[in-house]
């Protein structure tokens, strides 16, 4: 069964690895297979994002993703129940990533009862600001999952202190202002922003939007906890979608064995 968030992190030995991959792409058939690839790697936890046609911050690649995925018809259902057997057979925790609107459309009840039985640990909702987030994160805690809000680096300190309070699962960092996408080099400023961040919370401190290579994940190791990689994941599936889910599957796993320095 997946480890909580918390044992997640408690386990992980350097920086952890949060890989992204969009539920249902290409292919619904390839959604379980992927995840049971990622966590083979050794990935801390696994971000799965529930596609969505006005994504809030995502670059072109991801939005490709979400578009192929919809063209399947679909359903927040359906990608519950593509999460059920690895939910039981893997050890890193699931997090839906969902935009606030469609949790609500469901039923936020609805939701929160069907995440957990299909095995997710967490949410992440990326469109949920303070104050208005904190009966939502209650709720979300109260069902037994956790909770992850997003942190940018114009927010201000004020802020940035309401997030960090309402995180139980972890703080998501934005290392840009921006849209996702791989890039080169990491901002400047970056170790900075980490460090007043591990001021206001004792949660872990994990950082999106343009980590692809090994060198992003040493450079980050000992100022975070974690790195979620989306786009680069994404594109690598993209890249091996005419071979089937099996090939796609192979290659995910590959580029996270080589993130984690796993790869010789």
């Amino acid at each position: 069964m997946p480890r909580s968030i918390a044992q997640a992190f408690a386990a992980t030995k350097g920086i952890g690895l949060i890989p992204f991959i969009p539920a249902g792409f290409p292919d619904p058939a390839t959604t379980p297979l992927v995840i049971a690839a990622m966590d083979s790697a050794g990935v801390t936890a696994i971000e799965i994002g529930f596609p969505f046609s006005d994504p809030i911050a995502d670059g072109p690649t991801i939005q490709h993703a979400f578009t192929a995925a919809l063209a399947h018809k679909l359903k927040i259902a359906d990608i519950f129940e593509s999460v059920r057997v690895p939910a039981s057979q893997i050890s890193a925790p699931l997090l839906a990533m969902a935009s606030y609107s469609l949790i609500f459309r469901y039923g936020v009840d609805r939701f929160l009862s069907d995440a957990r039985s299909a095995g997710f640990a967490g949410l992440i909702i990326p469109d949920l600001p303070p104050p208005q987030a904190q009966p939502t994160c209650e709720k979300i805690r109260a069902a037994g999952l956790d909770t992850v809000l997003l942190i940018a680096p114009t927010t201000t300190p004020q802020r940035r202190k309401q997030i960090a309070e309402l995180c139980s699962g972890f703080v998501y960092y934005i290392s840009i202002s921006g849209i996702t996408g791989a890039r080169n080099d990491l901002p400047p400023g970056l170790t900075d922003n980490i460090r007043q961040l591990k001021t206001l919370t004792d949660r872990p401190i994990c950082v999106g939007f343009g980590i692809s290579t090994r060198q992003h994940m040493l450079a980050l190791d000992h100022i975070a906890d974690g790195a979620i990689v989306g786009s680069a994941i994404v594109k690598r599936m993209a890249d091996s979608a005419s071979s089937g889910p099996q090939r796609i599957a192979q290659a995910v796993q590959q580029y996270c064995q080589e993130l984690l320095g796993r790869d010789q």
